[in-house]
């Protein structure tokens, strides 16, 4: 006796969106267990440049608001010195000049005898100034930077106290180097024409201000007379030079707590 009964097929795949679906295999494979078709985790960009950038600019706001609060103690300072001392430059004045001695040599070499006398005032009534030696440099002035070095001296050192008025006085003797042949030719042939010589003079020290129980640094002082007229004496008699025009210009830079203003 034979059996009718018919058996229906396996199960066809079912069908999702039209793209049959597969049953997952067992056992699990790599790609099922590690997940690999899921992107790889990558932190943000730029999270730990940010946060240095901004320490950066913390650390540069930080400086620049130190340096400015510096700026603005320095100068509270300063202001306060000065409405207490007001403190003024010294004036100096070329109170004579007189040439015994004013020849070049054959060999270029100039002989220098003159007699200086200059005159220091200190006008502050609370600041004092006390220098170190000063030297001095007499040239022969000419227009543009042709100056030609005549003679060379020194001034002791000195206490200039409060209201003061110093005569100084200083011997300048002929310059340690020999004159070049240009400058040589120019200043014989003004001698010869007796022509009346312009004269400067520099001198060049330091000094330590004192203002009350402060005492600042010292600080380069630079003195420059201009304006004087002198001819070179053709005997033993000394030649004065005229001095009524001449006008000293005072270059000082008083440093206070080694900060200049």
């Amino acid at each position: 006796m034979t059996d009718d009964r018919v058996y229906p097929a396996s199960k066809p795949p079912a069908v999702v969106g039209g793209a049959p679906t597969t049953n997952p295999t067992f056992p699990p494979t790599k790609a099922q267990l590690y997940n690999a078709n899921r992107p790889a985790y990558r932190p943000p960009a730029g999270r730990r440049r940010s946060h240095s950038r901004g320490c950066c600019c913390r650390c540069c706001c930080w400086t620049i608001f130190a340096v400015i609060l510096l700026v603005l103690i320095v100068a509270a300072a300063a202001a306060v010195v000065y409405l207490i001392y007001r403190p003024q430059q010294p004036s100096f004045t070329i109170s004579s000049l007189k040439i015994s001695s004013l020849n070049i040599t054959s060999a270029n070499h100039l002989t220098t005898a003159i007699s200086l006398s200059v005159i220091a005032k200190n006008p502050n009534k609370n600041v004092g100034f006390n220098y170190d030696v000063a030297d001095i440099t007499v040239y022969k002035s000419s227009p543009g930077d042709d100056d030609v070095i005549i003679g060379k001296g020194s001034i002791p050192s000195f206490v200039h106290g409060k209201k003061n008025t110093t005569l100084l006085k200083s011997t300048i003797g002929g310059p340690p180097e020999d004159l070049d042949e240009l400058s040589a030719s120019k200043l014989k042939g003004e001698l010869k024409a007796k022509k009346a010589v312009a004269i400067k003079i520099v001198l060049n020290t330091k000094v330590k201000v004192k203002m009350g129980s402060l005492k600042a640094p010292k600080s380069g002082i630079r003195v420059t007379c201009s304006g004087m007229k002198a001819v070179a004496p053709t005997g033993k008699t000394a030649t004065t030079a005229t001095t009524s025009s001449a006008k000293c210009k005072v270059d000082l830079r008083i440093k206070i707590w080694k900060i200049t203003f």
